[in-house]
């Protein structure tokens, strides 16, 4: 078995598991929003952090990074187990077309898989759904966990798409709205940006991390996402 796995999330800055490619790109009809509750990292059951996942949208796309997983199937299986562990608040998997070129018609790849929610607060205990952009900043601003609070994720997240040069109007939005809540006039820094995805080479340059246990995993996770 070989897999590729599209992160749009805390994935793209800190992937965290041994892969072979990356390719930064994006999948279409979806749209990145902050609909889903984080209880254990960043939050707590009785205060949850919110977090990225997806929502289907037609004609939206969605930029991040694709990664892939090939070596025999301990390898895979041990990345694949790590990834169910770490996104064990998505309920679902999906398979998706991801593209590299703008525009393209044709993807790059098919059968990607990306952690998904089912958009249902009966049968989906994570699904926070939406809620009006200064209520999610107050919360985001507020909430913390055992591993650390939920604005460093959203300030992270808004960096690395800005380092991939893909932004994202609505996290920069958000992410600034935090911002106020906190009492804070910096946005994210302008530092130089990555290559274009035509210029990023197939494989990776990061050297690979070792695939911890599971209780060492959750806390290298949380310090980096």
């Amino acid at each position: 078995m070989v897999f590729w796995i599209f992160g749009y999330g805390s994935l793209v800055w800190n992937p965290g598991f041994e892969y072979d490619e990356k390719l930064i790109g994006y999948i279409k009809d979806y749209r990145r929003v902050f609909d889903l509750a984080c209880i254990d990292h960043r939050g707590t059951p009785e205060k949850p952090a919110r977090t990225c996942t997806l929502d289907e949208s037609k004609g939206a796309i969605c930029w991040g990074a694709a990664y892939c997983v090939r070596g025999g199937p301990e390898k895979e299986k041990e990345a694949m187990e790590y990834l169910e562990r770490r996104e064990c608040e998505y309920d679902s998997k999906t398979l998706v077309d991801f593209f590299t070129e703008e525009n393209s018609l044709h993807p790059a790849l098919t059968g990607v898989i990306v952690f998904t929610s089912t958009p249902d607060k009966v049968n989906n205990k994570y699904y926070l759904g939406p809620a009006p952009l200064e209520e999610m900043a107050r919360q985001i601003a507020t909430a913390s966990g055992p591993c650390g609070n939920n604005q460093e994720y959203i300030f992270k997240m808004e960096k690395a798409l800005h380092d991939i040069s893909h932004e994202d109007d609505y996290i920069i939005e958000l992410a600034n709205e935090v911002r106020k809540v906190l009492g804070i006039t910096e946005s994210v820094p302008k530092e130089k940006k990555l290559l274009s995805p035509s210029q990023i080479p197939l494989k990776s340059h990061i050297s690979p991390v070792k695939i911890l246990p599971l209780p060492e995993a959750i806390a290298a996770v949380a310090a980096d996402s």
